[in-house]
C-alpha cells in the first residue's frame, strides 16, 4: 500500500542547479487563490510559515480593484502581500508605504481617453457596463456574454478608428476590459520587477483564465496552473512550458509552489476546515443538525479498513488486458451478463482516473493496457468499443439494442490525457495520438449541425435502458473536457496550432452548454441563434441546477446528479453555480438512504418520460439502476465535489457514510457492488466493481483520509 503520488504534472522539475532562485511570486485571486474558501485557509497557513528570509515577493495581480484586496487581506482571507497590481494591471501599491509609484500613473496616462472609450463601447451591441465597484480612472470594464472571435476584432477597430492605443481583456466568456496600452496583468508585473530590479527569470505566476495569460508570457517566468484553469488560458500559453497541477484553486497553487520548491507540504486540510458558524447563512442552516468536525476514533477505524478492502476490490479487477468491470472470480455470469467478463472503455477509464495517485507498479500497468487494449480494438471509422472481452479479445461497438456508446470515447480521452499528465510516458502518447485524433474524429461527426453540442441517439451512453437523446448533460460535459484534454495532448506532441484549436472550440462548448442546460428567465443575450428551443426556455422558469436534457421539441426538468457533480469536477460549472446545485441537491435529499442517487426526482409509470423497455429485467423500475439508483461510484465523486466546493467536514462525513454503504454486500461484508436501491439501501448489481473501489480510493486520497494520513493524525 502505497500513498499518493505528488508530481501530478505534464511539466518537468527544473534543475534548480542552473535555474535562478524565485525571487517574485505573483498570484491571481478568483480561482486561483480565492474559490474554495478552505484551500484559500490553506495558501494563508503555508505562506505564513514560510521563513522571512526564504519567503519571495508577494504580489497579488488580479481583476479586482485594491481596495477589495484590502478587505480580503484585512478579513484575515488572505495573506498581507508585498504589492498589489489591481485592476488588471492598472492600479499599481507597495502595501507597505515605501515606494512611491507616481510615476506608474503617469506611464498608464499616455494615450487614454476614458470619454472616447465610453463613446465607442456604448455602440456595441449587447455590451453592458460593469458595477461601479468594477470601475477606476484607468479601468473600462463591461459585460459581453459569450463573445466571438469576430466580434471582438470588430471591437478593437471600432476602438483603433477613435485614435485610441488601448488593450482589450477578454476572460470567462464574459468580462471585457479595456486598459491602457502600458497595462496588463504581465505589463504592469514586468513593469514593477523593472522597478524592483528582478528579472523576469527569477518570476513565478499563477492563474486561471485569459486576463492571466500576459503574466505567463513574459520571459524567462515559470507558471503554474490549477487543475479548474480554463482552456482560454491553455489556448494562450499553448506553446509555453507550465507546470499544471491536478490540485484545484488555491490547493493546485500550493502543489505548484511545492513543485518549485519554495514550500515542502502544504497546510492539512483538517486544519483548515471551515466551522459551521464560518460559512454563509444559507449553508449554516442547510447543514444545522449535521454531525460535524473531527472524525471519531471508529470512523478512522472504517475509513481504514474500506481502504484495504478498496485497494482487494480494485485487485481483484486486475487482467493482462486491463481492468475488468466486475472481479470474473466473484460473479457468476450467463446470457447478457457474459459482457461484464470485459475490458469497459468506460468503467475502465473511470478506474484509471481515480488511481493514478496510486504508485503501485500493477496498478499502473494494468491502467496503460486498458487504454492500449481499448485503443488498439478502435475502428476504421474512430470508434472506441464499448468494451473488449477478456475470453477471445473480440471487440463490442453497441449495447443493448445494438445502439453505440457515444460516452467510451470520450471517457478514454480524457482517461489518457490524465494518465499521461501523471506518467509523462511520451512513447506511448505518440504509439496512440493517431487513435486519439480518429477517436476525436468519429466524436466530432455526432456534432451533426455544428452548434457545439452532440447529438447522442437514445440510451446510447452509461444509462444504456435509459431514454434520454438529442442533447444530454452528461454526454456534453464529457465533450467539453475531452475538447480541453486532446487539446492538450496535441500541446505535448508539439502540435500547437490545432491544439489552440481544440482549446478555442471547448470554450464553445462550456459556453453553449451553460447556456442551454442552466435556464433562466433573463432573456439570453445570444443572438447567434435566435430561433433555438433553448433561447426561448426563459420564459418557463428558473433552475438552480443543469437540468438534464433538451431536444429541439421539449426539455427535460430533471436533476442529473451525476452530470451535475461532473460538470464541476471537470470545470464547466464555475463554483458560484456549483454551490447553487450542491445546496438543490443536498436540500431534496439525493445522497439519502446512501451517496449518492444518480437521478432526482425518479421517472414512474405514467411520466412522459417513461418507456416500456424500463420493465426490461425490471433494471429501471422507480429508484432502480439509473432511475434513481444509488450509485457509490457517483458517491466517491460526490465526496470530491463537496470537499472542492469548501465543505471538508461535511466531505468527511458522507465518505463515512459511503465506506458504510461500500461495506454491505449481498453475500458477505465490503462488496464494493454496483448500485444499491435508492429507497430500502439495499446493494444490487455485481460484487467488488473496480469502478466503486477506485472512486472510494480517490476520494479517501483528495480528502487525506487514507491511511498514510489517518496515522499523522
Amino acid at each position: 500500500m502505497r500513498g499518493r503520488a505528488r508530481d501530478s504534472s505534464s511539466f518537468i522539475m527544473p534543475d534548480t542547479a542552473t535555474t535562478p532562485p524565485i525571487r517574485l511570486f505573483s498570484s491571481d485571486l478568483d480561482g486561483t487563490l480565492l474559490g474554495n474558501p478552505e484551500s484559500s485557509r490553506r495558501f494563508c497557513a503555508t505562506w505564513d510559515a514560510i521563513p522571512r528570509r526564504d519567503r519571495p515577493i508577494l504580489v497579488y495581480n488580479t481583476g479586482r480593484l485594491v481596495d477589495d484586496v484590502r478587505r480580503l487581506v484585512d478579513s484575515g482571507e488572505l495573506p498581507a502581500p508585498d504589492f498589489v497590481i489591481g485592476g488588471v494591471g492598472t492600479q499599481m501599491v507597495d502595501w507597505r508605504g515605501r515606494i512611491d509609484f507616481r510615476d506608474f500613473t503617469a506611464h498608464l496616462a499616455a494615450g487614454w481617453n476614458l470619454k472616447k472609450i465610453r463613446a465607442v463601447m456604448t455602440k456595441v451591441p449587447r455590451v453592458r457596463p460593469q458595477p461601479a465597484e468594477f470601475l477606476h480612472e484607468f479601468k473600462s470594464s463591461w459585460f459581453l456574454e459569450r463573445a466571438t472571435r469576430k466580434q471582438l476584432d470588430t471591437i478593437r477597430r471600432a476602438l483603433d478608428r477613435a485614435g485610441l492605443e488601448v488593450h482589450l481583456v477578454y476572460s470567462s466568456h464574459r468580462d471585457l476590459d479595456v486598459v491602457p496600452l502600458a497595462s496588463t496583468k504581465g505589463g504592469t508585473l514586468a513593469w514593477l520587477c523593472a522597478k524592483l530590479k528582478i528579472d523576469t527569470g527569477s518570476v513565478l505566476v499563477a492563474g486561471d483564465t485569459g486576463n492571466d495569460s500576459s503574466m505567463f508570457l513574459l520571459p524567462g517566468v515559470r507558471g503554474i496552473i490549477p487543475d479548474n484553469g480554463l482552456p482560454e488560458l491553455f489556448e494562450a500559453t499553448v506553446h509555453v512550458p507550465i507546470y499544471t497541477s491536478r490540485e484545484v484553486m488555491a490547493d493546485g497553487v500550493l502543489d505548484g509552489l511545492r513543485h518549485f520548491g519554495l514550500v515542502r507540504e502544504p497546510a492539512r486540510s483538517s486544519a483548515t476546515s471551515l466551522p459551521p458558524e464560518a460559512m454563509r447563512a444559507e449553508f449554516r442552516m442547510l447543514f444545522s443538525g449535521e454531525q460535524l468536525g473531527t472524525l471519531l476514533t471508529a470512523d478512522r477505524e472504517l475509513l481504514r479498513t474500506g481502504y484495504a478492502r478498496a485497494l482487494d476490490a480494485l485487485r481483484r479487477n486486475i487482467t493482462p488486458l486491463g481492468f475488468s468491470a466486475c472481479s470474473l472470480k466473484d460473479n457468476s455470469v450467463t446470457g447478457t451478463d457474459a459482457n461484464y467478463r470485459s475490458v469497459w472503455a468506460r468503467d475502465g477509464s473511470i478506474t484509471i482516473l481515480n488511481t493514478l495517485d496510486l504508485e503501485d507498479t500493477d496498478v499502473r500497468t494494468t491502467a496503460r493496457n486498458t487504454l492500449d487494449t481499448l485503443l488498439r480494438a478502435i475502428s476504421p471509422t474512430g470508434q472506441i468499443p464499448a468494451n473488449v472481452r477478456l475470453d477471445d479479445q473480440r471487440p463490442d461497438y453497441a449495447g443493448v439494442g445494438n445502439i453505440c456508446s457515444i460516452d467510451s470515447g470520450l471517457w478514454v480521452i480524457i482517461a489518457f490525457y490524465n494518465y499521461y499528465q501523471r506518467t509523462h510516458d511520451t512513447g506511448f502518447l505518440h504509439e496512440h495520438i493517431d487513435h486519439l485524433q480518429r477517436a476525436m474524429n468519429w466524436l466530432s461527426a455526432h456534432d451533426s449541425n455544428n452548434d457545439g453540442l452532440l447529438e447522442i441517439p437514445e440510451a446510447g451512453d452509461w444509462t444504456d435502458l435509459f431514454g434520454r437523446s438529442y442533447n444530454v448533460l452528461y454526454d456534453e460535459v464529457l465533450w467539453f473536457r475531452a475538447n480541453v484534454c486532446f487539446g492538450r495532448l496535441l500541446e505535448f506532441v508539439g502540435d500547437f496550432t490545432r491544439a489552440a484549436d481544440y482549446l478555442r472550440w471547448s470554450q464553445t462548448i462550456r459556453s453553449r452548454v451553460l447556456d442551454t442546460f442552466w435556464p433562466t428567465t433573463r432573456a439570453s443575450d445570444n443572438d447567434l441563434r435566435p430561433n433555438r428551443f433553448a433561447d426561448r426556455q426563459f420564459s418557463l422558469g428558473d433552475t438552480s441546477y443543469l437540468i438534464a436534457e433538451v431536444t429541439p421539441f421539449s426539455f427535460n426538468w430533471r436533476c442529473d446528479v451525476f452530470g451535475n457533480v461532473l460538470a464541476s469536477l471537470m470545470y464547466l460549472l464555475d463554483p458560484e453555480r456549483a454551490r447553487q446545485a450542491f445546496h438543490f441537491m443536498w436540500g431534496v435529499g439525493v445522497n439519502q438512504p446512501w451517496p449518492v442517487a444518480n437521478l432526482y426526482p425518479v421517472v414512474q409509470a405514467g411520466d412522459p418520460d417513461w418507456r416500456a423497455y424500463y420493465t426490461v429485467n425490471l433494471l429501471n423500475l422507480p429508484h432502480h439502476y439509473h432511475n434513481g439508483g444509488i450509485w457509490p461510484f457517483v458517491g466517491g465523486m460526490w465526496v470530491r465535489f463537496i470537499h472542492r466546493l469548501g465543505f471538508h467536514d461535511v466531505a468527511c462525513r458522507e465518505l463515512v457514510r459511503l465506506a458504510e454503504v461500500n461495506r454491505l454486500g449481498r453475500g458477505r461484508e465490503w462488496e464494493f457492488n454496483e448500485w444499491v436501491h435508492g429507497q430500502t439501501g439495499r446493494p444490487m448489481g455485481k460484487a467488488y466493481q473496480a469502478w466503486s473501489a477506485a472512486c472510494f480510493i480517490r476520494a479517501c486520497h483528495e480528502l487525506e483520509a487514507d491511511p498514510a494520513h489517518l496515522a499523522e493524525d
